[in-house]
């Protein structure tokens, strides 16, 4: 995964997380960031969470809403809650998140800092520096609201911050990843996540070089006097002066304002593939290896999904909207989370996993055949189209003990043999 690697628009939503989604958010992504460790090591772990696709993806299949802002704040809360026990183990500390807390982080670092024998005054400078280059060097209308810095015990580290614009109604989403970083202040972000704003001040570009030596320059020479009467001088030409050259734009995912999923949010192939390698997979791995009860269908659907964010490359996330067709979200949208699918789903990972950390590899390695298969069938498997889909889902709610926000989901006309999970 390169440095930069794209931008989005994001729409800003409200709301809260409900206990018993947040608790299962908590074990399902605490779970994923342990298979990622074990299959790839924490540095993996680090750069996908720079990677502002495959966090958005991350997010959707927790059940989470899919397009929203309300993602980053989630996601961060539910690593921070899940990855607090399994500090010791994996080396990893979540710190900061909206708010309050986000004002913590520097004294949180510390106190990570003397725990493992790691420079927390260096730590929390660096967080502070990287909240003052988004609130002041980039000057793009999103006043920052929420800092989250993951550092692992060998002192490497990765920011996640974002920032609203009240009046658009949308939100922005930055990504840093220590790796790599040779300045704060020369194009140090690993990503930018947000809507088109137009022109907007980024000191920290390269191209800015001249421009902070020349403010350092008057800073020096004329003091503060001197610059307020350059300013004076340049007032009557503003607005005069030729636009710049248009900069280079970054892949940018674009996240639409509309709830449901469309099929054009959807790479179908890839979802077809994956349904295809549950179907497959699943009779030869999964009854014998895995042997979770109440295992079915669906459960394979979502665990392929779940295999793809593990092992995925980051080319397969340009679609997060698929992600979410695995556990729903919590707003119904585009159905409710099936909390038997969710939590089979996590006894899975958990059981593999466990079996991971005592050498016996058989079940991790039957999640990474399910994402291969995937890979392999996408390009000639058909299916359901993304309507049919989440028609059917909807119908089988109530079987798949289908939650929202609204409630339990109540029995519909169609009615399922709960075996199928």
């Amino acid at each position: 995964m390169g440095r930069r690697s794209g931008s989005a628009d994001l729409p800003l939503h409200g709301g809260r997380v409900p206990a018993w989604l947040g608790q299962r958010m908590t074990r399902l992504g605490a779970v994923i960031a342990q298979a990622i460790v074990l299959e790839y090591g924490r540095d993996e772990l680090l750069r996908r969470l720079a990677h502002p696709f495959w966090f958005q993806s991350f997010g959707a299949v927790m059940g989470m809403d899919w397009h929203s802002s309300g993602i980053t704040t989630s996601v961060l809360g539910a690593l921070k809650r899940g990855l607090a026990p399994l500090s010791s183990e994996l080396g990893l500390h979540v710190c900061g998140g909206r708010g309050r807390h986000s004002r913590a982080t520097p004294a949180e670092l510390v106190a990570v800092g003397e725990r493992v024998g790691l420079d927390g005054d260096a730590l929390a400078r660096s967080s502070r520096l990287v909240a003052k280059v988004d609130s002041a060097a980039v000057q793009d209308g999103f006043d920052l609201y929420l800092h989250g810095f993951i550092v692992a015990d060998d002192g490497r580290w990765v920011v996640v911050q974002q920032g609203m614009n009240d009046g658009r109604k949308q939100a922005r989403r930055y990504h840093w990843l220590s790796e790599g970083l040779e300045s704060f202040v020369d194009a140090p972000h690993a990503a930018v996540e947000g809507a088109h704003q137009g022109q907007i001040v980024n000191l920290t570009d390269r191209r800015a070089a001249a421009s902070r030596e020349r403010q350092l320059d008057l800073l020096r020479d004329a003091g503060p006097d001197g610059i307020v009467r350059e300013l004076g001088r340049l007032e009557p030409a503003r607005g005069k002066a030729p636009a710049p050259a248009a900069q280079a734009m970054l892949p940018h995912l674009v996240m639409p304002d509309h709830h449901e999923v469309r099929a054009e949010d959807v790479v179908e192939r890839r979802l077809h593939g994956a349904l295809a390698a549950a179907a497959d997979r699943g009779p030869e791995d999964f009854a014998e290896l895995l042997l979770v009860p109440g295992i079915g269908a669906r459960t394979l659907r979502s665990l392929a999904m779940v295999a793809e964010v593990v092992h995925g490359t980051p080319c397969r996330f340009s679609d997060p909207a698929r992600f979410s067709l695995a556990h729903g979200g919590k707003d119904r949208h585009h159905y409710p989370v099936p909390t038997r699918v969710y939590d089979r789903t996590i006894a899975v990972m958990k059981e593999a996993v466990a079996a991971a950390k005592l050498g016996q590899d058989e079940k991790q390695a039957a999640i990474r055949r399910l994402d291969q298969q995937a890979r392999r069938l996408e390009a000639n498997a058909t299916g359901p189209s993304v309507e049919a889909l989440i028609a059917e889902e909807r119908g089988l709610s109530h079987a798949f003990g289908g939650r929202s926000v609204f409630g339990w989901e109540p029995p519909g006309p169609v009615h399922a043999d709960e075996s199928a999970a």
